[in-house]
């Protein structure tokens, strides 16, 4: 196991009812292709060597001797391949017979899982056939030449790398309490289900849904293989469904319907997996009393590590199927939080610093749905402009003409004075362009906005964002404070797309072209002076790195907390062809040292609402020392 990822497949083989023949041929295929693919576990239908329909052809002595034969083939196949392979097959224990899965691997047998739930209602009748995982006592078997023990205990297999995976057939997961919960609490970071789901309106959607919920709710990898073409179409049709889940996330799925074999192959991210669960308090409680019998796989050879996974180089961003969805939880989030601290401050007036740029324009636009949603009159909300030193027409002119079409109470004030004078009076040289001189004017424009709320009675709205305080690209007692921050669960990127949409809803069609232009604008504090054509000379994204980029490494550090090797890896694959190798690591160091720098920043943050899965509050989420060192990730990085 590379960087945490495991090589797993859903196969779909050609198949014929009740011709083992054939069948293992097409398994064989298979399995050959995955070795090939650098594959670490391939699973298989439901009863794959068989047919699942030969319905009382199970009854037939010929078919099961046939059926151990071919188990025998595959041993003999695989005795020099690594991977691990997950076939069907019915197995004679005793008097009985199981609807079983048999994992091979290296010409080995290493175990045997019996399906649990067998349904028999409606189109199933499997109970005229086979006896449930309940009923069997723990004993050793004689199967394909080899003894092994079977009984109704869970089994979770482990890998050498340590990845646990455990197996349940079809049914199974339909039942209220599925052997996968045990499994999963007990060790199994996969489950892997061998299935036979015939095709009815509407089962698709439900059946994707119960995967999804399945994934999420254990917190694991789910790699599910569902018979296709091939099995008898006498009174139900299986359209072949190989899907592939990591935690509620579908990562991959078949062609339904398809009359050709099929191999679906992701990585799944043992890692994030595991990361969760750490983290997940009411995971370890559940996971007292979990048990399960523990088999070892076999020691496999090196193999070339590849990196398969589609990485979104934009983590925050909604997808297009849920942005109308997702961008309208955000907002009313946001504007719900807001709502609750002006009720409950008894408030009718917020202060806004607007400055025509992405943060200021969203914190406003929140604002202004907060006052309507409370049916408070817009002129209670203050906008205030502050030009200074580095501000630009371009900007100006677009705070102006944003607040003037929203209606609220405009106000004007310029800090150039008031900071020369302070300069002036701490002995400071108003050439000097240093931190000094940029942090002096925006500790200026949040005097302001303090003052001008409590001469109004009001709130002052934070504009910071999430990536700037993971950043601490804010000034300290400056932009870093207000009374309540409406951004600070959202980042930079997600600000950017926010506004974007806001601009093409009817709600905002006169401030349309302006809220266009202000995501177009370059992101500066303009804290100094413009070009000679008045031009932000300023630019952040110059000065501290592609937001894209640090939003990207935020999210993977914080959500997941990957080291930054792997995060690099990543990024790798994400921005192939638009950043090089050497930016992604020179602003990735930029972001670990800035990350660890700049905590002091964010151990005294004002109240804001978390809107995903992230958020640096340290009331919330995020509890790290001040002064905690970031050595070791700038070491993993170099």
């Amino acid at each position: 196991m590379k960087y945490g990822l495991i090589k797993v497949a859903a196969a779909i083989p050609g198949v014929r009812v009740a011709d083992i023949d054939y069948n293992v041929k097409q398994i064989k295929s298979l399995i050959a292709q995955a070795e090939d693919r650098g594959v670490e576990i391939v699973v298989f239908p439901e009863l794959s060597l068989t047919g699942y329909t030969c319905q009382d052809l199970f009854r037939q002595q010929l078919l099961l001797d046939k059926s151990e034969e071919a188990l025998l083939e595959l041993l003999e196949f695989s005795r020099k391949l690594d991977v691990i392979s997950i076939v069907g097959i019915p197995v004679r224990i005793g008097s009985l017979l199981y609807n079983c899965a048999a994992v091979i691997q290296q010409g080995a047998l290493l175990g045997v899982v019996s399906k649990t739930y067998l349904p028999n209602y409606s189109e199933f009748y499997e109970k005229r056939w086979y006896a449930s995982a309940a009923d069997l006592m723990p004993q050793e078997i004689y199967l394909a030449g080899i003894h092994v023990k079977v009984s109704n205990e869970p089994i979770v297999f482990r890998t050498v790398d340590g990845v646990g995976f455990g197996i349940e057939i079809c049914e199974d997961i339909w039942a209220p309490l599925p052997p996968s919960n045990n499994l999963a609490l007990a060790g199994a970071d996969i489950i892997f289900n061998l299935s036979a789901t015939d095709e009815l309106i509407g089962k698709h959607d439900y059946l994707c849904s119960l995967l999804s919920q399945q994934s999420a709710r254990m917190m694991c990898g789910y790699v599910y293989s569902s018979c296709g073409f091939g099995e008898s179409s006498q009174d139900v049709v299986y359209g072949g469904n190989a899907m592939i889940f990591e935690n509620g996330r579908l990562l991959g799925k078949s062609e339904r319907f398809s009359m050709e074999p099929q191999l679906q192959i992701q990585q799944i991210d043992i890692d994030c997996l595991r990361n969760d669960r750490q983290n997940n308090t009411t995971f370890r409680t559940a996971q007292v009393g979990a048990i399960s019998r523990v088999i070892n796989t076999m020691p496999v050879g090196e193999h070339p590590f590849e990196l398969i996974r589609e990485i979104d180089p934009h983590p925050f961003i909604p997808t297009d199927s849920s942005m109308t969805a997702d961008c309208e939880e955000i907002l009313n989030i946001q504007t719900m939080g807001l709502c609750r601290r002006l009720e409950h401050t008894h408030c009718d007036k917020a202060v806004v610093g607007i400055s025509g740029g992405l943060d200021s324009t969203l914190a406003l636009l929140v604002v202004v749905r907060a006052f309507d949603k409370l049916g408070l009159s817009r002129s209670g909300i203050i906008g205030i402009t502050m030009p200074g030193f580095g501000t630009t027409d371009r900007t100006h002119d677009n705070a102006v003409s944003l607040m003037t079409s929203l209606g609220i109470t405009q106000r004007e004030i310029s800090i150039a004075k008031s900071v020369i004078q302070h300069f002036e009076d701490i002995g400071h040289d108003a050439k000097v362009h240093d931190v000094t001189y940029e942090n002096s004017q925006a500790r200026e424009r949040t005097q302001i906005l303090m003052d001008v709320a409590n001469q109004v009675g009001g709130l002052v709205i934070g504009t910071g964002d999430l990536s700037e305080l993971a950043l601490g690209w804010c000034t300290y007692n400056g932009d870093h404070m207000s009374m309540y921050g409406v951004n600070a669960g959202v980042p930079k990127t997600l600000v950017q797309y926010l506004i974007r949409y806001l601009a093409q809803l009817p709600a905002f069609a006169e401030q349309r072209d302006v809220l266009i232009d202000v995501v177009d604008t370059p992101i500066s504090p303009e804290l100094t002076p413009a070009d000679e054509q008045g031009n932000i000379q300023q630019k952040t994204e110059d000065l501290v790195g592609p937001y894209e980029l640090h939003d990207f490494f935020l999210y993977y550090i914080l959500r997941w907390g990957l080291s930054p090797s792997k995060i690099f890896l990543l990024a790798q694959r994400a921005f192939q062809g638009h950043y090089s190798d050497e930016v992604i690591r020179h602003w990735l160091k930029t972001f670990c040292r800035r990350f660890f720098n700049q905590q002091f920043k964010r151990s005294c943050l004002p109240d804001g609402p978390k809107v995903g899965s992230i958020s640096l509050s340290p009331r919330g989420d995020w509890r790290m020392p001040s002064d905690a060192s970031s050595a070791l990730w700038l070491k993993d990085i170099e």
